[in-house]
């Protein structure tokens, strides 16, 4: 057991008054995914931290209704954060007040999205372009909160401009208490290899002495035992391997503390969590949106059954509660035999606008 332990070696990790395992396993804070439904089944599941869908700083000065229902959070989800983004300092102060209100365990500022569409108004990656207000909004943020901050974000812009040991101390100068570091620029968007190498240079710097979580094509055990022994980070978060699959947690934790394999999850156990992801959205946007909502999670779900397409098709038009347990219960009834093979790839049928870098 013990040459095979990696996780017992290490002490408790602590961002601010929160404790977590040693190694913790963070679910990414995943726009149009990471919402209440998704992270209460993440969390039975075994997630250590989990993050909200980022909301926009003006967004929430707006009042705007999406933002605002972003901010919900239930005891059982707990410890949880609330990610914001922006690029004005103003702003940004005012969302972390509004933020403390509803008392999350930490509050996260997201300096790594990477689409246009928050690039364009200078936030997200975009303020990797300028370490300087990088650095003010963080101070901005941490003046205006009592709670823990921490920050989420990318190596650099481009190969050029790869400042991420520079951005680290200066994050934790700024009074942040964790960082989280997607291993891509932001012109690599999704594509191409993470780049853990920065990670560890981050690392081995005796300067830096708050949590430093990697985050980057971590989607097997192997791979995170793997990443954890090269690269010495703290923790890792998840992002797109747990979509349609949130035992990811659990199947990681035990290899990091076994060197084994759980066995896949089985369809009775596939189903039974649908249900749950489903009935709970219901339960927190109502039987439409809850309804329309989950059909973006069914292809993810199911992946890996054969000739499953008529069934899919069939889940994401019944308007029906009730039809869709009957399909459930059908799919159950018909593969409970079937095998399920190790790491079948997620994402499937997935548009997220911001997928959680994972």
């Amino acid at each position: 057991m013990a040459a095979n332990c990696v996780v017992l070696q290490h002490c408790m990790i602590r961002i601010g008054y929160i404790t977590l395992p040693a190694f913790p396993l963070l679910l990414a804070p995943m726009e149009d995914v990471s919402d209440p439904p998704f992270r209460a089944v993440c969390k039975q599941a075994g997630a250590d931290l989990m993050f909200s869908e980022f909301i926009s700083s003006e967004g929430l000065i707006r009042d705007a209704i999406k933002s605002r229902q972003k901010l919900d959070i239930f005891e059982t989800e707990r410890p949880v954060g609330i990610q914001i983004f922006g690029g004005d300092e103003e702003a940004m102060a005012l969302s972390a007040r509004i933020v403390e209100t509803v008392k999350p365990d930490l509050l996260d500022i997201n300096f790594g999205c990477p689409v246009k569409k928050v690039v364009s108004k200078g936030a997200g990656a975009a303020v990797l372009k300028d370490i300087a207000l990088m650095e003010r909004l963080t101070k901005a943020v941490v003046r205006s909160t009592s709670l823990p901050v921490t920050v989420k974000t990318r190596l650099g812009w481009d190969a050029d401009s790869i400042h991420i040991v520079e951005v680290a101390e200066r994050m934790q100068d700024a009074g942040v208490q964790a960082l989280t570091i997607h291993a891509r620029t932001r012109c690599q968007l999704y594509k191409g290899a993470a780049d853990w190498s920065w990670i560890a240079k981050v690392k081995e710097n005796p300067r830096i002495h708050i949590p430093i979580f990697g985050n980057g094509d971590i989607d097997t055990p192997e791979k995170a035992r793997n990443y954890h022994d090269r690269y010495g980070v703290d923790g890792i978060m998840i992002g797109r391997a747990a979509i349609g699959y949130p035992w990811i947690f659990r199947e990681m934790r035990h290899y990091l503390e076994t060197g084994e394999h759980l066995a896949p999850a089985s369809i009775t156990e596939r189903i039974h969590v649908i249900r749950e992801h489903l009935l709970q959205g219901v339960a927190w946007k109502g039987h439409k949106a809850g309804i329309q909502e989950m059909r973006r999670h069914y292809g993810n779900y199911l992946k890996g059954l054969p000739n499953v397409r008529s069934y899919r098709q069939r889940l994401v038009t019944s308007p029906s509660l009730e039809e869709i347990q009957d399909i459930l219960e059908d799919i159950a009834s018909n593969y409970q035999h079937h095998i399920f093979s190790r790491w079948e790839p997620a994402m499937e049928g997935m548009d997220c606008s911001c997928p959680g870098e994972g």
